[in-house]
């Protein structure tokens, strides 16, 4: 069943259609202590959402023994910061609804793919702990995560010119615009750890992406794991018939484990 995030209207909404209503889907999990939970990002370029990015996910985040829930996000024609309002908002509805739930909301972590793995890590890097005055008790949680999985991600705008770039950005961005949305640039102290995989020749989006994120985490001594297969195409997903890449979901599988999930 299909959540919206503002049943009133998002902020920055054009219309009432469903492209202009973020919502989220959530896969939960019947148990008797508190679960963690994973929100997914899809990829689709900030254009469009890749629907095998999604449910697939979340049935393999349940076997796990972990919560997941489908993040739909508004993609162009809307723009930065639509997207990561939207990311936000999902964070602070999980943390707002997990005695509901049943979540532990102490572990709550973001995954994305692609360009939703650039709003995964944009929302891990940019997080808040709420705004204590709001009038929308939502709106008084915190956005942060516990920790982030990011495959295939797009980070940086700085660097690696794409067209798929002005979906998020619009056409001829800020250097302010791309610098807040260059990733590699927001790592600190409190970024959480991070799990990363890429393919060495993905058409689409090059390991430099990767290569800066993880040089960032290093600088600042946040605990990462990154994995880049020699080879396979772009938006494998969970890679099941890819004879290497297929290996992602398990080593992933070990790394939350050693994270708490």
């Amino acid at each position: 069943m299909s959540i919206l995030l503002w049943p009133n209207g998002a902020p920055f909404a054009k219309g009432t259609e469903p492209e202009d209503c973020p919502a989220i889907t959530p896969y939960l999990l019947q148990s008797d202590q508190p679960s963690p939970c994973m929100i997914i990002c899809p990829g689709g370029g900030y254009r469009a959402l890749s629907e095998q990015d999604g449910e697939p996910t979340a049935r393999w985040l349940n076997q796990l023994g972990i919560s997941a829930v489908v993040l739909k996000y508004r993609v162009a024609p809307y723009h930065h910061p639509c997207p990561l309002t939207d990311a936000q908002r999902a964070i602070r509805y999980i943390r707002y609804s997990a005695k509901e739930w049943n979540i532990d909301p102490q572990r709550i972590g973001i995954l994305g793919f692609s360009s939703g793995g650039h709003l995964a890590a944009t929302a891990g890097t940019h997080p808040d702990s709420g705004k204590p005055a709001h009038e929308d008790p939502i709106e008084r949680e915190s956005s942060e995560v516990s920790l982030m999985v990011l495959c295939y991600a797009r980070i940086t705008m700085l660097h690696y010119e794409h067209p798929y770039n002005a979906n998020l950005m619009g056409p001829n961005p800020s250097y302010e615009t791309r610098y807040f949305l260059s990733n590699e640039k927001h790592v600190n102290a409190d970024t959480p750890p991070v799990f990363l995989w890429i393919t060495a020749d993905d058409q689409n989006i090059q390991t430099g992406h990767n290569l800066l994120f993880a040089s960032a985490l290093s600088d600042h001594k946040i605990p990462f794991e990154m994995h880049i297969f020699e080879s396979g195409k772009h938006g494998l997903g969970l890679a099941e018939d890819h004879p290497s890449a297929k290996h992602w979901p398990r080593l992933c599988q070990i790394w939350l484990g050693n994270h708490g999930f």
